[in-house]
């Protein structure tokens, strides 16, 4: 609320110097992307009235004005300030430390952000909190929050440059900020790409309308209890690019109610698993040049229940799966089942994609990148992805479709292009697959890595062993004879 009154009365000084009439003006705040922000609403409103026992009402009442002025801040914003549980000098004295806070932007757009550092903190502070919260939730975490460096190797293979955004499941809305990230990092701009996206829970689609609207991203984001599978707000949509983090393995979609559907071109997905409905799904919203990334369990990749092993026999047959990555285990707050990235594309043929130079013809071929050993531990629980990984993976996956190498050279590219490392990465046939029965696991077609070569002669090494040993024993007897002394010492 801060943020986006401050965002206001920037947009609002400049106008009454340029022309005070307009100041009042509501189109004039949209045109830019800025929230209009009515008078009672505004924090210099509340700050002044912080110490007033009413103050919870205040805000609450400061909340319904937005929303009402706001129509993609509709529903969203929480408007339980007044309840009487909550301390009102508190909440007074919290408003006074917020005011302090500079969060006043640069007018050079972005939703009133700007590029300026104050946007970029908010929005950082944001996701910091969305990742604590998912950790703190545990299972039901997952629900709203994709690990952030999951989210990175998904937008660093698929670079959405620009065009259209599409996220089935969306969650808190992770996958499109890390996606306008791209867009910005690579010297686009806020905007240019369109986001769509869908959320069953409610709670979970207000959580992606405030993280988008403190960011000045504009988005079409869709709500409706009964789901994209059920309710699909956005039928006629062809994305460009599909980033999805589906719930694992769900068993209670709802399958029996859809055995005929459009969508299942590959086979009605089984009533009891909605992995090859996530998968199918996303496959129809892709527009004739669109690629997807999707996050599964690891049992997608083989499964032969309830005829899952032939729609995945026809996905490959139609040639739609560009390239398989497994991940290592403990990435996500949600679950400790090993996960996959699915990659379907539209179109392997190269010709005409994404506007940009031509890839490389990889019909007949599917890309497997073995990510198992990557990760480093943060916590007793949780693995993340480096930076260095993520630029590995994605670089492997850019020289095997053609684009040019990154200049990390870090991938399985360098200057002559792709090439197959002996257990990362390896670029299979299609007929190597059917010999494999259509199971897409990576381990099954990277091979083992290459062992290093030991130098050191066996008479040196065999030496250097011994006398380790041996000081190793003279340690351990040290040690316990100091134990020993120290029980005998308190009388044991």
């Amino acid at each position: 609320m801060k943020y986006i009154s401050d965002a206001f009365e920037a947009r609002h000084a400049a106008l009454m110097r340029e022309d005070p009439a307009a100041a009042e003006d509501r189109d004039e705040y949209l045109a830019d992307n800025v929230f209009w922000v009515p008078k009672e609403a505004r924090w210099s409103h509340l700050q002044a009235n912080a110490k007033r026992p009413e103050i919870g009402t205040l805000i609450d009442d400061a909340m319904r004005a937005i929303e009402k002025d706001n129509e993609s801040l509709k529903g969203v914003l929480p408007k339980d300030y007044a309840r009487p549980a909550l301390n009102k000098v508190m909440l007074g004295e919290l408003i006074d430390l917020i005011s302090g806070i500079d969060t006043h932007p640069s007018p050079s757009g972005r939703g009133g952000g700007g590029e300026g550092r104050s946007y970029d903190i908010l929005g950082r502070v944001y996701e910091y909190f969305l990742g604590q919260f998912a950790g703190a939730e545990g299972k039901r975490g997952g629900e709203f929050y994709t690990p952030r460096s999951v989210v990175r190797v998904l937008v660093e293979m698929l670079e959405p440059y620009s065009g259209r955004v599409y996220d089935p499941c969306c969650g808190s809305g992770g996958m499109f900020v890390q996606s306008e990230k791209f867009v910005e990092e690579h010297g686009g701009r806020i905007g240019d790409i369109a986001i769509y996206g869908q959320e069953s829970n409610y709670t979970t689609w207000r959580l992606a309308k405030m993280n988008l609207a403190v960011r000045g991203i504009d988005a079409d984001i869709r709500w409706n209890n009964e789901g994209s599978f059920h309710k699909d707000e956005l039928r006629d949509l062809k994305a460009d690019y599909i980033l999805a983090n589906p719930p694992f393995n769900i068993s209670d979609w709802g399958g029996e109610r859809l055995r005929e559907d459009v969508r299942w071109k590959f086979g009605a997905p089984p009533v009891g698993n909605a992995n090859y409905a996530w998968l199918q799904h996303i496959y129809h919203h892709l527009a004739p040049f669109g690629v997807a990334g999707v996050v599964l369990a690891n049992g997608s990749m083989s499964s032969q229940q309830s005829g899952e092993g032939e729609i995945r026999k026809a996905m490959l047959e139609a040639d739609v799966v560009d390239c398989m990555v497994a991940l290592p285990g403990q990435l996500f707050y949600s679950t400790q089942i090993p996960a996959c990235l699915w990659f379907l594309a539209r179109n392997k043929s190269g010709v005409g994609a994404t506007g940009r130079s031509p890839l490389r013809d990889r019909r007949g071929q599917v890309l497997f990148i073995d990510a198992r050993r990557m990760g480093v531990l943060v916590d007793r629980t949780r693995r993340e992805l480096t930076d260095e990984e993520i630029q590995k993976i994605a670089d492997t996956y850019h020289a095997w479709r053609g684009t040019l190498p990154s200049p990390s050279g870090r991938g399985a590219g360098g200057e002559g292009g792709y090439r197959d490392i002996p257990g990362f990465c390896k670029s299979a046939t299609l007929e190597e697959i059917r010999k494999h029965g259509y199971v897409l696991t990576p381990g099954r077609y990277v091979g083992a890595a290459e062992q290093e070569i030991d130098a050191e002669p066996f008479a040196e090494k065999m030496a250097r062993l011994s006398r380790q040993w041996r000081e190793q024993r003279e340690e351990a007897a040290r040690l316990d004879a100091a134990i020993e002394a120290n029980l005998k010492a308190l009388g044991f």
